[in-house]
Parts: C-alpha cells; sequence; structure tokens
C-alpha cells in the first residue's frame, strides 16, 4: 500500500510533529531567563520550562515504545510501566484516561497496539473527555478497546478510511500515517482494527491478536 522509504519518511515527520510544541515551549523559556526580569517573569520561565521538558519526556516515552523497537519484544510487557507511560502523556493532553485489563498475556506487542490506540482516540477528541482502554481475552484472541469519550468526538475521515482499508482522499502523509501503521502493528499480531462511532463516543477496536508474554 506504501512505499517502506514513505512510511518511515511520514512516520519520523510524524514524530518531529509530536514533538515540536514541548520543545518550543522550553526554548521560550530558556530565552525568557536570558532576558534580565522581575522574579515573577523568572518564575513563570522556569514553570514553562519544567512544564515543556517534562511533556517532551512523556511524548518520547510513548513514540519510542508505539514506533520504536521498545515495542517489538514478544515478552510480557511491565504492566505498571505501560500504564505510567500512557498516563504522562495523556497529562500533555486534554483527554484523562481510564484503565481496564482482563487478560494474564500482555506482551511488549500488545503495549505498542495499545499506545497506537491511544495515538488515535486522544486526536478524536481534541477538546477533551475520556480515553476508556479496555484489554480481554475472545474467543478469536485478544481484544484491545480504546474509546474515545467526549462532546465533540469525532471520526476523521482518514482516519476512517484507514481502517477499512483504503487509502485516504488526500493521500499519505505525516497527518495520515498513524492509523496506517496502527493496522500494521496489529496485523504483525494477527489482528485488525476497526472503528465505530456513535453520539459522544467513538470506538477504535483491535482484536483477534495472538496471546504472547
Amino acid at each position: 500500500m506504501i512505499e517502506p522509504s514513505r512510511l518511515a519518511a511520514f512516520i519520523a515527520s510524524r514524530i518531529c510533529h509530536d514533538l515540536i510544541s514541548p520543545v518550543a515551549s522550553v526554548n521560550s523559556a530558556l530565552e525568557l531567563l536570558e532576558e534580565p526580569g522581575d522574579p515573577e517573569m523568572k518564575a513563570q520561565a522556569e514553570q514553562l520550562l519544567q512544564n515543556g521538558a517534562e511533556s517532551a519526556a512523556a511524548r518520547i516515552q510513548l513514540l519510542r515504545y508505539a514506533f520504536g523497537s521498545a515495542g517489538l519484544s514478544d515478552t510480557a510487557a511491565d504492566r505498571h510501566e505501560v500504564r505510567q507511560i500512557v498516563e504522562g502523556f495523556m497529562e500533555s493532553h486534554k483527554p484523562s484516561v481510564e484503565w481496564q485489563i482482563e487478560t494474564e498475556h500482555f506482551s511488549c506487542g500488545h503495549a505498542r497496539v495499545l499506545m497506537n490506540l491511544v495515538i488515535i482516540a486522544t486526536a478524536a477528541i481534541p477538546r477533551g473527555g475520556v480515553v476508556a482502554l479496555r484489554v480481554h481475552n475472545e474467543p478469536d484472541g485478544l481484544a484491545i478497546t480504546a474509546q474515545a469519550k467526549g462532546p465533540r468526538a469525532r471520526l476523521s475521515d482518514f482516519v476512517e478510511a484507514t481502517l477499512a482499508g483504503n487509502i485516504p482522499e488526500e493521500g499519505w502523509s505525516a497527518r495520515t500515517i498513524q492509523p496506517l501503521f496502527t493496522t500494521m502493528v496489529a496485523s504483525d499480531l494477527g489482528g485488525t482494527i476497526s472503528a465505530t462511532a456513535e453520539e459522544e463516543c467513538i470506538t477504535f477496536m483491535a482484536k483477534g491478536l495472538r496471546a504472547e508474554g
């Protein structure tokens, strides 16, 4: 569906895009600290620096797992670490997150799928809401669900098209590539991704994932 070189380029661009905002905050804070000013302005700059650094670190942790080699292992994932990574990522976004893991088999590969679903679900409720995560066993394999619940919940056209197995109308780009990558990650585990839109709730589900870890 897409050449490996273009896929890699778009993923790299997507990662850079996700890091621009917190890194820019750090740069702005450093510039303010270099200028003469009153103690209150310095305190605000220090807070901006801390927030930007924490946000950048949290996003890097999740992106490293979702897109990088950290999620390639078929060994059992550290659930506490996975939860910390996701919650840290969500702190720099408007939605909150809820958890429900009901399986003994939760591998690094499953965590990788979950984190990619978190990215998609978070984007579906940019005005805020709740991303409810559930991992459970079904007869045909492991299922991971990410429900995006909020007053402005919306299933983007390019996400809907991609999860249906089609090329988005606007084509592939750094903006549209992540849902395709998510389907690839799920496919590596023998699973598929689907999306269901209801009023104020979009449900993204990976199912048929083979048990690992």
